[in-house]
């Protein structure tokens, strides 16, 4: 253990993450960071003062640079080098320094199915751009803006509450439909306290203090109270919080109520129909909902023999009439609007079926965000509401684009989606007084 180790311990009770490496310099940082940073901070504080500033005063300012007054002596402090550097540097200062995000299909058993590192050398390992790198991936997973929100204030609480010197590392962990943040050491005020609101001991202000710069956070103390006042939107569980010892660490445990792979507990038809399900039933995550009366049932089940949907004869997916055979299919070839975006344009070319000119583009981000949709031809009728007012407030999208997207026929998604989203007012047309107007879109409104 360096003497910045022992510092860092002998300084627990204080603002350890304000200590200056006397030796360790600008030369030490990843300036992909550092820019990235500042045209974040550009964009959330245009007009601020220090935007016109050199780089090691502009440091200086955050708190990721330090002078010690009775001396000339400056250098970074552990704040600076935690968010800037690079991992082979930080772990110089800090041994035990470790960050791992990791994702598992279903139970652990099967092991994880993407992982990354502070240690892999694909990227520069510091805190920064694993939040950034962390919070990209959560993006992929819920829907709702209120879970992204509650996901990354647990994110944030991990990285500004971690012990940086004690073993074990910070862990991210998707698993079925959990996230766990877990990070070394123990909240130093009360949990109750904590989820109160009253004013967090923070373990590092500083790095606290960058991430509030950027507007990734909000003042200090309000990160598990908001957890705790958004859990019974967001959550379909309590936010849970465990404090373990030898070693001490911290883990924070959200299951979010919108979670792609899970939600609605999908079932595989190809049918645009309604069930009639309420909407308790559907967001339940147990899947209780799935019963033998519901789906299996042998006299009136929707899979079952003669009166299934899916039977060989009234399917919607046999031969002749089915919605993906060759001549007629959504998805053929030469009128496909499901091929996914061009590897070099990052666009997909979605053609109108009738024959007409007119050509859309679909970007790679509208892509995306359908994908649950094109996975799940069953989803429940919230979470479908949902992604077409998230897809409509991206930019106005004519119904083929919409069905397109979701892979869900025209008709199907105007009797049983659009038309209610219009009267709610979270959706309206581009052309108002025209209905039929060969150019008519919908808007999200945003509300």
């Amino acid at each position: 253990m360096n003497k910045y180790t022992n510092s860092f311990h002998e300084r627990a009770n204080t603002m350890a993450d304000s200590l200056i490496l006397e030796h360790y310099s600008l030369s030490e940082l990843n300036f992909e960071t550092v820019s990235h940073y500042r045209e974040r901070f550009a964009r959330v504080k245009p007009g601020h003062p220090w935007n016109g500033l050199e780089t090691k005063e502009f440091l200086y300012k955050i708190g990721a640079w330090g002078k010690l007054r009775d001396s000339s002596k400056e250098g970074l402090t552990l704040a600076g080098l935690l968010m800037f550097s690079e991992e082979r540097i930080i772990t110089e200062v800090l041994p035990q320094y470790f960050l791992e995000y990791r994702e598992y299909a279903d139970a652990k058993e099967t092991g994880w199915t993407k992982r990354f590192t502070s240690q892999d050398g694909t990227w520069s390992g510091n805190v920064y751009d694993f939040y950034f790198r962390v919070l990209a991936e959560l993006d992929r997973h819920v829907w709702s803006d209120e879970g992204r929100s509650i996901l990354g204030e647990a994110l944030v609480n991990a990285l500004v509450h971690a012990d940086y010197g004690e073993e074990g590392g910070i862990t991210v962990e998707k698993e079925d439909g959990a996230f766990r943040f877990a990070n070394p050491g123990r909240f130093r005020i009360p949990v109750e306290a904590a989820l109160a609101g009253q004013m967090s001991n923070l373990r590092n202000p500083n790095v606290f203090k960058m991430f509030l710069l950027i507007d990734v956070c909000k003042r200090a103390g309000s990160g598990l109270k908001r957890m705790h006042d958004m859990q019974e939107r967001v959550l379909v569980q309590p936010v849970d919080i465990s404090q373990q010892t030898n070693p001490n660490r911290t883990i924070v445990t959200l299951c979010p109520l919108l979670f792609p792979a899970e939600v609605g507990a999908t079932i595989e038809t190809e049918t645009d129909e309604p069930l009639q399900q309420t909407e308790q039933e559907w967001t339940e995550q147990d899947d209780r909902w799935i019963e033998e009366s519901f789906v299996n049932n042998e006299p009136n089940s929707i899979n079952i023999g003669s009166s299934s949907i899916n039977n060989e004869l009234n399917s919607v997916n046999n031969v002749s009439n089915s919605l993906n055979n060759e001549a007629n299919s959504v998805k053929n070839i030469a009128n496909s609007v499901t091929n996914p975006p061009n590897s070099d344009s990052n666009e997909a070319n979605v053609h109108d079926t009738d024959g007409g000119e007119e050509e859309g583009k679909i970007d790679e981000r509208l892509w995306k965000m359908a994908e649950l949709a094109r996975r799940k031809k069953r989803l429940a009728p919230a979470v479908m509401e949902e992604m077409i007012v998230r897809l409509c407030c991206e930019r106005p999208l004519r119904l083929k684009e919409l069905a397109a997207l979701l892979e869900r026929t025209p008709d199907g998604l105007r009797n049983n989606y659009l038309g209610k989203l219009l009267e709610e007012g979270k959706i309206r047309l581009k052309y108002p007084d025209q209905p039929n107007h060969p150019r008519q879109a919908y808007i999200g409104t945003g509300k």
